[in-house]
């Protein structure tokens, strides 16, 4: 059974798993789905249509907005912001109000086990591969292959993490982790 603070709002429609926690002032809305023991912190924002895995991490204050994807064990650090739409405006130039019809979605895919740093955005339509590390503070624009670590803005690519997030050795090839002892491919 999901465990949803009071101040919580969760649509009816949503589908929460077992185990899911929503803090204080979270919103979740309708046709979201939330896999179980994900962790939604406080003040987050989870948009209808959203997928969120099983065993995520959402830390306080994120926003996911509609056309977001997120696979099982993904961290996402405070304030990370998935922005859905790449050309925004208000109005369109002969002033009118732009609707729902201006908007086209563009689906952004976050891979099993990925972290997102505190305070990041993520631009529509890019993947984060698996176990990739989006460093804190980060304006990712482009796909991020898995186990890179990115940072900047732009985000660029600095060297490469472990599925336990431990900086690997620069090179090519299998790299074995100097920490846990993991062999990690590393396609680039």
């Amino acid at each position: 059974m999901a465990r949803i603070h009071s101040t919580a709002e969760v649509s009816p429609a949503a589908d929460l798993g077992p185990g899911v926690s929503v803090w204080n002032q979270a919103q979740v809305r309708e046709g979201a789905k939330v896999g179980a023991e994900t962790i939604i912190g406080k003040n987050c924002y989870v948009d209808s249509g959203v997928t969120i895995g099983a065993r995520c991490k959402i830390q306080n204050n994120v926003s996911i907005f509609h056309g977001v994807t997120v696979a099982d064990g993904v961290f996402l650090g405070p304030h990370v912001c998935f922005t859905n739409d790449r050309l925004p405006r208000a109005i369109n130039p002969d002033g009118s109000l732009k609707g729902s019809d201006d908007w086209v979605v563009s689906e952004t895919v976050v891979e099993t086990g990925a972290s997102v740093g505190a305070n990041s955005v993520i631009l529509p339509g890019i993947r984060l591969g698996r176990f990739c590390l989006v460093a804190a503070g980060s304006v990712v624009t482009k796909s991020v292959p898995a186990n890179c670590l990115v940072m900047g803005n732009p985000a660029r690519k600095v060297g490469w993490v472990c599925d336990c997030g431990s900086r690997l050795p620069d090179g090519r090839g299998t790299i074995t982790c100097p920490i846990c002892g993991n062999p990690t491919a590393i396609s680039g």
